[in-house]
């Protein structure tokens, strides 16, 4: 066998396998390249969705987000009921739209006695967008603002820097509203992206590739208040909108694709060339 043929037997080989490596990609069933605890926002220019029953919010990305008791001292601080929140957010000309969703069979906007509590929600974002803090209400390094929902329909923006350290802001800028329907309650947080001038104690929500986030949810029916709560681990939203390159799952795919035909094209011509090394004796 001729050196030519040996090195066109070898090409055939590699075009083959190159040819059989896209096909096993393509083909290959789709997974969500989505990272864990990643929870998309959605950029909808001049979108109205300050109601929580806004026709917009039909078409925007959705994701689950577990909860699990907090850690506390409290009283019963293990038996909460809330199992996830289901959350959206949006970003529009400016202002930043958070719509988070639970199921509650119950409806708790008063605490009028001592023994009655509310239904209550809340998102927190570390102060510094550039490192995560503590989960539980931040720390001296890190502080955290908190957005504070209750089922009275009060709204609070508040300062953390650890437990026992939280204050409010003297003049909030985080709107929220709700309903409650079929047993589940719906609230939209909105505020503007930027922090303001002089807001050093106020997340920037503009400022980062990506911003950390958590959540919580308190059921009054079940005696939920205080540290009492639902909560989530870290999450975060992805902020960057510049292009982005292909999708990692497609690069591994391209790698590994490579990569048999690397071995395959190397292995054939070496038998190749040692058929016919043996022919020519």
């Amino acid at each position: 066998m001729t050196e030519e043929r040996t090195r066109a037997l070898a090409t055939a080989v590699i075009v083959g396998a190159l040819v059989l490596s896209s096909t096993v990609a393509l083909t290959s069933p789709t997974v969500d390249a989505r990272p864990a605890h990643e929870i998309p926002v959605t950029e909808r220019p001049d979108a109205a969705l300050g109601s929580p029953t806004a026709a917009g919010w039909s078409s925007v990305p959705a994701s689950d987000v577990p909860l699990s008791s907090a850690p506390s001292s409290v009283p019963n601080a293990d038996d909460t009921s809330i199992e996830q929140v289901h959350v959206q957010a949006v970003r529009s000309d400016g202002e930043f739209y958070l719509r988070l969703q639970w199921e509650d069979p119950t409806q708790n906007v008063s605490a009028a006695s001592t023994r009655t509590f509310l239904d209550a929600a809340a998102v927190q974002f570390p102060v510094d967008t550039s490192s995560r803090p503590p989960i539980a209400m931040g720390g001296q390094d890190n502080r955290v603002n908190v957005w504070y929902w209750s089922g009275d329909g009060g709204t609070q923006e508040l300062l953390a820097g650890g437990a026992g350290t939280t204050t409010s802001f003297p003049s909030p800028v985080v709107d929220a509203t709700a309903t409650y329907r079929d047993g589940t309650w719906t609230v939209v947080y909105s505020r503007e992206l930027g922090a303001g001038e002089g807001s050093d104690d106020r997340t920037d929500l503009d400022s980062a590739d990506s911003l950390d986030v958590a959540f919580g949810v308190w059921n009054g029916a079940n005696g939920e208040r205080a540290g009492r709560k639902a909560v989530s681990e870290w999450h975060y939203f992805p902020l960057d909108t510049s292009p982005q390159g292909p999708p990692y799952q497609t690069l591994l795919w391209t790698i590994a694709g490579l990569a048999i035909v690397a071995v395959v094209g190397v292995t054939a011509f070496g038998v190749l060339r040692t058929r016919s090394d043996e022919g020519e004796r």
